[in-house]
């Protein structure tokens, strides 16, 4: 054992990348595995948990306009968190009243369940490289005897069991022969004492030694029999140990085979950055240049305004100076006054009257100045005011939108909303994209204008959004960008949340599932009906009439409470498809008393025409369904509604979708597509209701693929 403990270990020298928190940036410590399979310190899912405690508490209404929020822990307070566990918080405290955890990872919300933190898996493999990584970086630095006296001994051991390091004589000392202490695992000198078993967080008594197919994730036999994942298809560990390394080192095996091509592509994206480092630079020069011709402009017309209002002032100076000499004339013993004075002093009558009619006429004017005084010149430069409003908004989208990056437009077909949304863009004909793409949307509601538009950035042509409310509308819209120009923003597209949250299941193979005349697809997600040869065997013994059965099927997960909705396809070319609801208590009804579900009186000679034959019909069929078929949607007849009415029969929408109202016992069917309610009634809610179907002839039903956060990113074949 030791010989295997003591192994040198590959070389880890060049993965530090791979070694690094996304959150605090520094070596793992103690990593936790997320639901998005990203890892990331103990410490630090404390911290992210704490601050959005903290910001629903001090600012709910500020943080609710934020719809992601994306937190970069540099250095994690972990005094505050000793302050925190000290003040007496329970473990399940940590979780703040939102269980969505901003992964800094892969920049998506992820669901951590009612346990949160509680919930989540060591990352014991992760924590192991780790360990390896620090002892080859502190290779000088030897870890020393726990149990020495002073001086301590350099430690040629570490014990799992007792998780302490030792030297040789300590070791000897502390586990001697033929005592139960000799039978402790021990390995190499290390720091890194990880727990010998994988305990399950739910059940922290029990091993986990089963893995669940639908979850992903390690569980523990009581997972299975009673737990969240009752329901669920689980594996043998050792059968999901063997797929999953077979995988790895297949792919392991691909990437090392591709490694000239891979050094041939770095070598390539080094010039890239080459030719990038080049063109920013000329695109700085060519924006700079932009500007100061701006400058320039700016520059000419401001010189321009302050000369003209400069010579305007002058005038207006020059005509109030003027002004103000005439009225000191006006004053006694001054100008004009003074020198009237004087031509009163002439005694001489022709002279006085030749000089004194001019100066009468002066004295007149001078008189009725005073009457209506008004300035000779303005002092306000209302004319001179520069409007640079229209200027500024120009200024302020400074893009320079050019045509030669056209308008992307949201592919309608492609953008749904599920449980999450995803909305893809394209541009039209062969137009160049843009380099990055901002991607905006708000929630309609009564006082449109108070939305505020939440924004995000996308390198790709699609993005998947989280935390929408259910039973909403929200619009959509997207701009390209190419460098430093920008396009105009796309038509707004506005799509619709399902009325209740989204509920995830598959068909169930086993209840009631008649493997005859149903095929279903290995993911369980699909099935179809087949007639088939004993069908074909029956049909020597049928003369008239109809009494081919429904082939029934369920979902292998049951509603006890609350509400929501489900969505599928129906097969365009279907012959007779019914869906609906079925109570367990029904099920089993039906199950132990099968009973063919066509009425005898569509038979030719029945002889039966009664509308009371609908109320017998509807009360034997074992669960709660509508009719789809032939393209068309048929709503159920109502008691008193007129014979043969046409205003039951829709075109049937491509997305089916079900909604129940479990507390409130009604059950609602509709276009998924649109969010439109064809058809509610009520239902009896008295036991675990199921999603239920029925096919007859060629028939097909697939359910509506849940939108994950790795959507459009990657797809786990696991």
């Amino acid at each position: 054992m030791e010989g295997d403990r003591l192994e040198p270990s590959v070389t880890i020298k060049n993965i530090e990348r791979e070694l690094i928190c996304p959150a605090c940036k520094e070596l793992f410590t103690h990593p936790l595995i997320l639901p998005c399979q990203h890892s990331i310190c103990h410490k630090c899912v404390k911290e992210i948990l704490f601050t959005l405690e903290d910001s629903f508490t001090d600012g709910g209404s500020e943080s609710s306009n934020q719809s992601s929020p994306r937190i970069r822990i540099h250095s994690p307070s972990m005094d505050r968190i000793d302050r925190i566990s000290r003040s007496g918080r329970k473990r399940n405290s940590l979780t703040p009243r939102a269980t969505m955890f901003p992964c800094p990872g892969c920049r998506h919300d992820i669901d951590l369940g009612e346990r949160g933190i509680s919930g989540l898996f060591r990352n014991l493999t992760l924590e192991t490289i780790v360990e390896r990584y620090r002892q080859a970086a502190r290779a000088a630095t030897a870890i020393m005897c726990d149990f020495c006296k002073p001086p301590a001994q350099e430690s040629t051991k570490s014990c799992m069991d007792c998780s302490a390091s030792y030297c040789n004589e300590c070791f000897k000392v502390y586990h001697p022969w033929g005592t139960v202490k000799a039978q402790h695992e021990y390995v190499g000198p290390t720091t890194n004492f990880r727990p010998k078993i994988l305990m399950c967080p739910e059940h922290e008594m029990e091993r986990v030694n089963m893995y669940c197919e639908i979850c992903r994730r390690p569980v523990c036999h009581l997972c299975k029999l009673g737990g969240s994942h009752a329901n669920h298809r689980v594996t043998t560990m050792s059968t999901a140990y063997k797929a999953l390394k077979e995988k790895l080192s297949k792919d392991i095996e691909y990437l090392i085979s591709k490694e000239s091509q891979v050094k041939g592509q770095i070598s390539q994206l080094g010039l890239l950055m080459k030719e990038t480092e080049c063109n920013g630079e000329r695109a700085k020069e060519e924006a700079a240049q932009n500007f100061d011709k701006l400058f320039d402009v700016l520059q000419e017309k401001r010189s321009v305004a302050l000369r003209a209002i400069e010579t305007s002032k002058n005038l207006r100076l020059e005509k109030l100076q003027t002004q103000i000499e005439e009225y000191q004339g006006l004053l006694e013993n001054n100008g004009l006054v003074g020198y009237a004075q004087e031509v009163l002093k002439e005694t001489d009558q022709s002279c006085f009257v030749q000089t004194a009619k001019q100066l009468h006429v002066r004295i007149q004017k001078a008189t009725e100045s005073l009457k209506s005084f008004r300035p000779a010149a303005e002092t306000s430069f209302q004319d001179f005011v520069v409007d640079v409003a229209k200027q500024e908004e120009v200024l302020g989208d400074l893009s320079f939108y050019s045509n030669g990056l056209d308008v992307p437009e949201i592919n309608e077909e492609k953008s749904k909303i599920y449980n999450k949304a995803v909305i893809g863009w394209e541009y039209p004909g062969k137009a160049d994209s843009a380099d990055i793409y901002v991607l905006e949307y708000r929630k309609l509601n009564k006082d449109e204008d108070s939305a505020t538009w939440e924004e995000i950035e996308v390198c790709s042509k699609s993005k998947v959004i989280s935390d929408l409310d259910n039973n909403s509308s929200y619009a959509f819209r997207v701009r390209g960008y190419k460098g430093s120009i920008c396009s105009p923003w796309s038509r707004e597209v506005i799509l619709h949340t399902p009325p209740a949250p989204v509920f995830s299941f598959l068909f169930d193979d086993k209840c009631g599932y008649n493997s005859e005349h149903l095929l279903l697809n290995p993911r369980r997600s699909s099935v179809e009906s087949r007639a088939g040869f004993p069908l074909l065997l029956g049909a020597e013994r049928i003369q008239v009439g109809c009494y081919t059965t429904l082939d029934y099927i369920i979902g292998d997960t049951g509603i006890a409470k609350g509400k929501h909705f489900w969505a599928f396809h129906v097969e365009a070319h279907s012959y007779l498809v019914k869906v609906g609801v079925a109570s367990s208590a029904k099920i089993q009804e039906w199950l132990h008393n099968p009973r063919d579900v066509t009425s005898p009186r569509y038979e030719q000679d029945s002889g039966h025409d009664s509308g009371s034959e609908d109320t017998c019909f509807e009360s034997s069929q074992p669960f709660t369904l509508v009719t789809l078929g032939m393209r068309s949607f048929f709503i159920p007849k109502a008691p008193a509604a007129p014979k043969g009415s046409a205003s039951r029969i829709l075109p049937m929408p491509s997305c089916i979708g079900v909604c129940l109202d479990y507390d409130k016992g009604k059950v609602g069917f509709y276009d998924a597509d649109h969010m439109k309610c064809l058809y509610e009634r009520q239902v009896d809610c008295s036991g675990i209701m199921y999603p239920a179907f029925a096919l007859m002839g060629g028939s097909g039903i697939h359910l509506e693929e849940a939108i994950t956060a790795n959507y459009l990113e990657y797809q786990d074949d696991i």
